[in-house]
């Protein structure tokens, strides 16, 4: 199953880590690919390809204009939409019906004021919890729940740059001859 993320309402003067945050998240956690909409942001885009590039696996990032365009393209293509919100049902209770569907998801995380619009056009509206949090934990909450932590133990492909765990300290392996 693929996953796609739709980040809406980019602002890079206000969103600028919050969105990178969503994008690497977004990597690590199992998802191919993040689309935003807002404003169209080249030095995210170059940041994020070179994550990709340095750390291995495969991940795009892509600017579009029109949310709603994007919804649409997505739902005539058979994938599923599933909105991170507050205000959606426990995902607790969604989440194995989500998986069990085995369809290819788009989900779908505000940035500016989320328009209403989105909460027909979703297939889910999945709440995290139903307090005050940011769409980067929401995010990786949804991605871990619904890999089953299988994703932290992701293998990234042609990685150039390993980090390797220590019980203190950094250490780092470069795998450019390994690959």
């Amino acid at each position: 199953m693929k996953i796609h993320v739709l980040r809406l309402g980019h602002r890079p003067f206000r969103d600028q880590r919050i969105t990178t945050h969503c994008s690497l998240v977004a990597r690590a956690f199992g998802a191919e690919k993040m689309i935003y909409t807002g404003y169209k942001d080249n030095k995210l885009e170059v940041s994020i390809s070179k994550v990709s590039t340095n750390f291995g696996g495969f991940f795009e990032i892509e600017y579009k204009k029109d949310w709603k365009k994007v919804i649409a393209e997505y739902k005539s293509n058979g994938w599923l939409v599933v909105h991170l919100t507050v205000y959606g049902l426990p995902i607790q209770s969604k989440i194995g019906k989500i998986r069990k569907m085995k369809k290819d998801i788009v989900i779908v995380i505000g940035g500016e004021k989320v328009p209403s619009e989105i909460y027909h056009l979703a297939d889910f509206n999945i709440s995290i919890t139903p307090q005050p949090h940011s769409e980067v934990a929401a995010l990786a909450i949804f991605l871990h729940e619904y890999f089953q932590g299988k994703e932290l133990n992701k293998d990234f492909a042609k990685a150039k740059i390993r980090i390797i765990p220590t019980k203190s300290g950094k250490k780092i392996e470069s795998t450019k001859n390994q690959n």
